[in-house]
């Protein structure tokens, strides 16, 4: 949800600041004018754009609403902005913020259904101007230089040059760009759960139900861990289908699903979900809980809590990351408490 495209077009008229120079806003043009002000030299060439807004932002930015404007320096005003990213003559990177977000969705959209679109908001509409793009990306605007950050070093008191979050190793970043790609990709995901699943049942009917090193099979089924486990003594299972049955599943092209690796990784999925519980009667801050759209009769649900991500569809199952679980996606099946659960969340998200 929220993610950048990468297929922009258009240009932004805005003074961008020179070395040594602080981002500055446009100067506002005359009266019942939109045209952008600013001439060839100040153009932004666009490479892509994303929103920021309560019910839409890159993951990558941010658990919620609030966090996400932190990182670029904004108030989380609650019509939120929208960014646009791109290079300038010199092929420096440079991210225009503004608070027509309704531009930004249709541009969006556009290029989602392969249409081009120009996109040139009016310089009344740019909030700021800031150095360098808090998301990566790999594309470059053709004609100019190598994509590179602006050099402001003549200036102490220049604004820090925004940068995406480092992949180099697993953290709270790469995890929540994990759920946003379950969320965009949530039928190739769920079928790919399905297609474990029903290899498992077989593998298990085979072997008469015995451990393998894909995991522990039940009757010739993966077996659940459930969430009534969490808060019981001794940490019990409940019976398959008695709660939110949870499996554990370590991805490999596009996801391989298996049974629990370790009693510590359900008991962490477990506390996850009741930390979502605990949502609906403390709200969390905006954006934390996001709906979109999947169906006449379903939403899709992206949850985020300290250390932990969930995808649901309302109507489905969820899937779980974890910041202490590394690169594994977890299955939660759906069980008796699950449905009030996401509908509950539904009840409190920003919607889009």
């Amino acid at each position: 949800m929220g993610e950048p495209e990468d297929a922009g077009a258009g240009t932004v008229a805005t003074d961008l600041p020179g070395t040594g120079q602080e981002p500055v806003r446009t100067d506002e043009p005359a009266a019942g004018d939109d045209r952008p002000a600013g001439g060839e030299e100040d153009a932004l060439l666009v490479l892509t754009a994303a929103l920021l807004t309560p019910a839409q932002f890159p993951g990558a930015l941010g658990d919620d609403f609030p966090e996400a404007c932190g990182r670029l320096r904004l108030p989380p005003l609650p019509h939120g902005y929208g960014l646009i990213l791109g290079q300038d003559g010199a092929g420096a990177r440079w991210t225009v913020v503004v608070d027509d977000v309704s531009l930004v969705a249709v541009a969006i959209a556009s290029w989602d259904c392969g249409m081009e679109y120009e996109l040139t908001p009016a310089p009344r509409a740019i909030v700021a101007t800031l150095p360098g793009w808090p998301l990566a990306l790999a594309v470059a605007a053709p004609g100019v230089p190598a994509p590179h950050d602006p050099d402001l070093s003549g200036d102490p008191e220049a604004p820090e040059i925004l940068r995406p979050p480092s992949v180099s190793g697993w953290g709270p970043a790469q995890r929540r760009l994990g759920a946003d790609e379950i969320s965009r990709q949530w039928s190739t995901w769920r079928a790919e759960f399905t297609e474990g699943e029903e290899s498992g049942a077989e593998e298990g009917a085979a072997e008469g139900g015995e451990r393998t090193g894909k995991g522990t099979t039940a009757g010739g089924r993966t077996e659940p861990v459930t969430e009534e486990g969490a808060g019981t003594e001794g940490g019990e299972r409940a019976a398959d289908g008695d709660g939110d049955g949870v499996t554990s599943a370590i991805p490999e092209n596009a996801g391989a699903f298996v049974a629990p690796g370790s009693e510590p990784t359900a008991a962490s999925v477990r506390a996850a979900l009741a930390e979502a519980r605990a949502y609906l009667d403390a709200p969390p801050p905006p954006g934390r809980i996001r709906s979109a759209f999947a169906s006449e009769e379903a939403r899709l649900l992206r949850v985020d809590g300290p250390g932990w991500s969930l995808v649901a569809r309302t109507d489905d199952m969820a899937f779980v990351l974890l910041d202490a679980v590394p690169g594994e996606v977890i299955p939660v099946e759906r069980g008796p408490r699950l449905p009030a659960l996401l509908a509950g969340l539904d009840a409190l998200a920003a919607r889009s």
